[in-house]
This record gives C-alpha cells, structure tokens and sequence, in this order.
C-alpha cells in the first residue's frame, strides 16, 4: 500500500529519536559532526540545497522544495534551489559559508569529503528508509574512523549502466535471423557479438535517416572510464583491492582485463571517430530519437531526456513507450572476441554508483538539513523521483513496487554484476590515466600510420603502465 507523507509531528519524533542514535555513534574528533544532531529543530532558517542538473531541468527538484517548505513552513523552515554548478567544491566553498547545506552527488564525489571533515557522519539508524536500503548502497557511503564504522550519506539511486535502444529499428527479420536462442528476444540487444555483427552491417551499408544522415548501430563514447572500466571488470579486472579500499592493490591489469580491451577496440571499429571524444555523449539523446544510433549505454537518470527528443520529433507517449527500451548489458564472449562465440558467454559486469545526500559540516541548521533529508528519501519522494527521471531507486520498496530494471539493477547490486565506484579520496587518481588509454584505444582502429593495440601482448603491457601510473600519482607524485 501507498505510503502517505510523514506529518510534522512524526518527522519531529524522528528527530528527537536521533539523540539515541548519537550516543552510539560516539563523538571523536573525526566525527564530531554528529553532536550537533540535538534533535531540535532550527527555526526560520534556509537550507541550501545542492541537487545534479537533471533534477533541476526535469522539475524534480522544484517539486521536492515545494513539497518540503509546505511541510515546515510553521517552522519558517524554507529549503531552495543552491543555485550553484552540481560539481561544486565543498572543501573550498563551505569553509568560507559558500557551499551548499545538503549536497546530492555520487559516492565518490561525496565520500572525499570525509578526509578532512567537510561532510557530517550521520545518526542513519532512525532515518525512514534505513531498513529499506541494500547493505551494499549503505556500505558506499560508510568509512571506518579508529575502529568504528561511520555513516556520511543517505542512498538515493543506484547508478549502473544501462542499454537504451529503438525497438522499431530491429531488423525486420529479427525472428528468424537475429534469434538464434529462440527466446523471443532478439540476439542483437542480449549478445555483443550480434550487436557488434548487427553494427558492422549498419556501418557498412548506405542506410540513411530522414534528415539525410548515415546511421550506425552501437555507439557510445569511450573517452569516461565509468562506462569503459566495465570491460576489463568483466574478465578478472579491477580498481582497488579489498572491496575497493586498497589503493596499494590496482588490479586494472589482473585477470584477462586485456579481454575486455580488445572488445572495446572492435566496438570502435564499428562506430566512427566520434567514439574517441564526447561527441556521442552529447548526440546521443537526440541521434537515438533522429534514428541515427540504434543503441547506446548510460545511466538510468537521463531516461526522460531520451523521451524529450523523441517527443520533439512528433512520436506519441505510447510510441515512445513501446519503442524507446532500456535493458541489461549484453554478455561478452568469454573469448573476448566479438567474432567468436565458440567458448560462451560471462556477464557483463560494468562500474556503478550510488547517489545520495550528504550534510554540509559547515550548515548552520544541522537538524533542519537532516529533516530535510529524511524528507527527500522518504517513499514518495523517491517514487516522485523515479516517475519524473527514471532513476533507479536504491529504496528496494520502492524498486520493487516500479519493478522492471528497478530491481533488476538492485539484484545486479547485490550479485556483483554492478561495481561501486570506490568510496576513498585516491579513486581521483585512476580517471586521468584510464581516460588517456581508453581514448587512445578508441583511436586504435581509425590509425593509418600503423596500430599500437592490435596484439594481446601491446595491450597487456599498455594496462600494466596504467596501473604504474596510478600507483605513481596516488602515492609518488603526492
């Protein structure tokens, strides 16, 4: 049954319940912040808050402060739009009273923060969705401080990479050429190696879309790591060791990661040169609706604007709904070769995050912060947030109430399939290194004056040196 919105007094007994939680965190000097949670409420104050840029263009944002100051408004509680880049630095705008009072961002970006104090441990135990969130989504935000484990966020959404693509561009023969498992879902969307296959074709033939332009199959850019990584997670690979809590241990070379590369390289043969930069990323919400791309990957959260694109080409809701699908990742060919699925299939495991809400150290009304995050995690506000963006609910009542990819990606969570970007300040390292070789991967194919990953061997050596490049800025350049 539909939850309603907590009334004022049952957000106030939370609050006071939190002096509970407080005595149990302790208050040591790393985690000091948690003494400022007194359970009283700050009257007639303003909480800034710091929500990403989709949230803000698709009207959530508006709705959930509308919502909110109705709720506290007694109080002269009044919460607003901070008005700031998404990517703002706390640790240089908070000390000076610039930053934000709540800040909604990933995992790694929020978790930095620790380090020096500049986000709130958190009483999350009396928090309405505590129960609610996987161990694996509170564990994102959770850091040990001399031998007790702290809490500095409230999950929000799972972040794992998702395959958009346009059902009406199929093959038409799709049943009885693209199906050989005989499932009743074609194999170009649930295998690479038809999709890589499927691509090639598109690629090579003169198939134009109605505004004149060539169309291409899988495209996608491989200039951000976060939507590479996966390729070398899926054959052994991995960032940190220990769960991603060692950065002595990098391990982006282990296993048979050279595996994953090599798919990589044959998926840009399939795309054109504009896989190297951010061209797709920025073309592919309205490519995908102009019927250029047939598919691509990213993030659950911009699944509206997709349907914004197809909406100004004149397709209807019930077009849209029918023909715009997101779906799993593809398995890989255990041989790593998209040409060759003679030794089977492995699941395709690609990085992820966890977004979620954090308290600024430096807000001047800590309870009202918290109230307000309780508020914006509460079940209809997540549920709000998955209607208006398509979010993946890291709630797993709601995720199992939406159902479809919700809890598909929450199982995905739970079974390893979606890697969370490590929660530690060294994870800053491994983007500039990572980006450099997946973009000259990328390039690989497009090279005339000869090719530097066309064997096993180049590419192996190329990821030990990413690693020694990681180790070395993490630990030698510091």
């Amino acid at each position: 049954m539909k939850r309603t919105i907590p009334a004022i007094a049952a957000h106030i007994a939370l609050l006071v319940a939190l002096i509970c939680c407080v005595g149990l965190l302790g208050n040591t000097e790393n985690t000091e912040g948690v003494s400022k949670f007194n359970g009283e409420l700050e009257h007639n104050v303003t909480l800034r808050i710091l929500e990403n840029d989709t949230a803000v263009k698709q009207g959530y944002l508006g709705e959930l402060l509308a919502a909110f100051n109705k709720q506290y408004a007694s109080y002269g509680i009044k919460a607003v739009d901070a008005n700031m880049d998404q990517y703002t630095d706390l640790a240089n705008d908070g000390p000076f009273g610039y930053g934000p009072d709540v800040l909604y961002q990933a995992n790694d970006a929020l978790m930095k923060y620790v380090d020096n104090r500049h986000i709130m441990p958190l009483p999350t135990e009396s928090i309405d969705c505590f129960d609610t969130v996987g161990e694996k989504s509170w564990q994102a935000y959770t850091r040990n401080v001399e031998g007790t484990d702290y809490v500095f966020g409230v999950p929000v959404n799972v972040q794992g990479p998702l395959l958009y693509y346009r059902k009406d561009m199929l093959p038409q023969n799709w049943q009885t050429d693209w199906d050989d498992d005989g499932d009743g879902i074609c194999d170009i969307v649930q295998y690479w190696t038809d999709m890589y296959r499927y691509s090639k074709q598109l690629k090579q033939g003169n198939e134009v879309t109605a505004d004149g332009a060539k169309k291409f199959g899988y495209m996608r850019s491989f200039l951000e790591p976060y939507f590479s990584v996966g390729y070398l997670y899926s054959y052994g690979g991995y960032t940190f060791g220990n769960n991603n809590t060692d950065p002595k241990d990098i391990g982006h070379s282990a296993g048979e990661s050279y595996k994953g590369a090599w798919v990589v390289r044959q998926l840009a043969s399939v795309m054109d040169e504009r896989c190297i930069d951010d061209s797709v990323t920025v073309t592919a919400y309205s490519a995908l609706a102009s019927g250029e791309y047939f598919a691509t990957v990213t993030t659950p959260d911009v699944y509206t604007l997709f349907v914004t694109e197809m909406k100004n080409r004149g397709y209807s809701d019930e077009y849209i709904e029918e023909n715009l699908v997101t779906a799993n990742l593809p398995l890989l060919p255990a041989s790593g070769d998209l040409e060759d699925e003679s030794k089977g299939w492995v699941e395709s495991r690609m990085m992820g995050g966890i977004q979620g809400y954090a308290i600024s150290s430096y807000t001047k009304a800590p309870n009202a912060a918290l109230a307000f995050v309780n508020f914006a995690t509460s079940y209809e506000m997540i549920l709000r947030r998955n209607e208006l963006l398509g979010i993946v609910p890291a709630r797993t009542d709601v995720a199992s109430a939406v159902g479809g990819l919700s809890a598909i990606i929450n199982s995905n969570l739970g079974e390893g399939n979606i890697v969370v970007m490590p929660s530690i300040s060294e994870v800053a390292q491994i983007w500039t290194p990572l980006q450099t070789f997946f973009q000259d991967l990328a390039k690989d194919p497009f090279r005339t004056d000869g090719y530097k990953y066309d064997t096993v061997n180049k590419i192996k050596q190329k990821l030990v040196e990413v690693d020694e490049q990681i180790y070395s800025a993490i630990f030698t350049l510091a």
